[in-house]
């Protein structure tokens, strides 16, 4: 026998018994719900007083059986947060609302972020029976609609939807308007998250969106779309709150994003709970500018910088994954035979950050060793500065005839390169392109 999840607190053995039979029972191909099933399901409801909830296969299996409470109930883990691309769950929910109400927000966000085939309500009546059936199911993106339409309400016994009829009519939707693997190979489809918050708010928005496209565009990431959010304050949990985070993962999985970006950063604490929130890839934007670092990297010094910055940036991240695994804390409940694994990796992280401290600095005296040779030459050093994809290489190639990497993308350069420039009657100097500056950035950048 199947089991019976959900809020199963105070429920008589009786009432778990009734429960545990409606996985006896099958509904048709075409039928979003048989009106015995129906028929059941409101008197079983009725009796507890409380949600009761099926998630049917395409089959017609009953795969789940869902007891809540009287305004609600919590479906259980039925996987990662999307079946595939372009495709839907293979599952539909089918469950009771005691006051004939219609589609609940949540009823909207599961069938949405679970990418269910569809949602149902059969309302129950005063006497325990079969009232209206409300049904809701996803469409293609719109630009400015909502994800999902919900069908006109019908008596149970009067429902004409057809469900392997609209189920194969909205995959081919799907298939038509998402892009195909090929057209996205080789780039991931990111949703950016802009937070304008406290002392942030009042700055030019469009300027940092513009930015951070730039970055994904540097890093070769498809950005989709880009979600808003207003705050006095940032919310601890999850920046831009709860709500708000349901619209942005509805609208992640209506773009078939793969990956949310956050501007501002997150603390530790924050990215933690939004990862856990959804099993979208969740990153910031410091994040973001180290992953350019990283593939642009070329010479050793640079490459130790970048790896150091990473390093320093996800050591309290790592922390925050789970504390409870920790070993060593010693007395009851800290005994064990030796490290976990997180804390091996935080000792393995320590010790190559250590190690690549001492490294930069070994080149760092070497660099001041080339600047004090240059310095008793009585050569000037000449800098050129600026925003990052500002032209400053291509200055530098114009002055003095180089072909230092040019391209039109941020942090282009990531190594500084110096080139000899000669003038007229036997005038040296040393001009200098130089990493370019970028607006807020992290203080544990800078060096990288």
């Amino acid at each position: 026998m199947h089991e019976v999840t959900g809020n199963r607190a105070g429920l008589k053995p009786s009432e778990i018994s009734a429960l545990e039979r409606v996985y006896r029972r099958r509904v048709g191909a075409r039928e979003v719900v048989s009106a015995e099933l129906g028929a059941y399901l409101c008197e079983i409801s009725r009796a507890m007083a409380r949600q009761v909830g099926v998630l049917i296969s395409r089959q017609g299996a009953i795969e789940h059986v869902i007891v809540g409470d009287v305004s609600a109930l919590v479906l259980p883990m039925v996987g990662r947060l999307r079946a595939g691309h372009g495709r839907f769950r293979g599952l539909r929910l089918v469950h009771t609302h005691l006051r004939n109400e219609a589609l609940s927000r949540d009823d909207l966000v599961d069938l949405a972020l679970l990418r269910l085939d569809m949602v149902a309500a059969v309302g129950v009546n005063h006497e325990g029976r079969p009232a209206d059936l409300h049904v809701a199911h996803l469409v293609p993106p719109r630009e400015g609609k909502s994800p999902w339409i919900l069908l006109p309400p019908a008596p149970l016994h009067r429902a004409s939807v057809d469900f392997i009829d609209t189920i194969d009519a909205l995959e081919e939707e799907f298939d038509r308007a998402l892009p195909t693997g090929h057209a996205t190979r080789g780039s991931e489809r990111a949703l950016l998250v802009v937070a304008e918050i406290g002392k942030l708010r009042g700055n030019n928005n469009t300027s940092r969106v513009h930015e951070l496209r730039e970055l994904c565009r540097t890093a070769g990431i498809q950005v989709v779309d880009v979600a808003i959010q207003r705050r006095p304050e940032p919310d601890p949990r999850y920046l831009i709150g709860r709500g708000k985070l349901e619209d942005v993962l509805v609208r992640a999985m209506q773009y078939d994003a793969s990956v949310l970006i956050f501007d501002p950063d997150l603390s530790p604490g924050q990215a933690h709970a939004i990862a856990s929130f959804t099993d979208l890839k969740v990153i910031d934007r410091t994040i973001l500018i180290l992953d350019i670092f990283a593939q642009r990297a070329r010479s050793r010094d640079a490459k130790l910088q970048v790896e150091l910055a990473q390093l320093r940036y996800r050591l309290p991240r790592l922390q925050e994954e789970n504390t409870m695994m920790s070993r060593l804390v010693g007395g009851i409940g800290g005994r064990g035979p030796g490290e976990t694994k997180l804390e091996i990796g935080r000792r393995r992280a320590r010790e190559r950050l250590h190690r690549l401290e001492k490294d930069i600095e070994e080149t760092r005296r070497q660099r001041a060793g080339r600047r004090a040779a240059r310095k008793d030459r009585g050569l000037p050093v000449v800098a050129i500065v600026g925003y990052t994809n500002a032209g400053k290489s291509t200055l530098l190639n114009g002055l003095t005839g180089s072909e230092v990497l040019v391209e039109d993308k941020l942090f282009a350069t990531l190594d500084p390169t110096t080139r000899r420039l000669r003038f007229p009657r036997e005038r040296e100097l040393i001009l200098a392109d130089t990493v370019g500056f970028i607006r807020d950035l992290p203080k544990d950048l800078a060096q990288a």
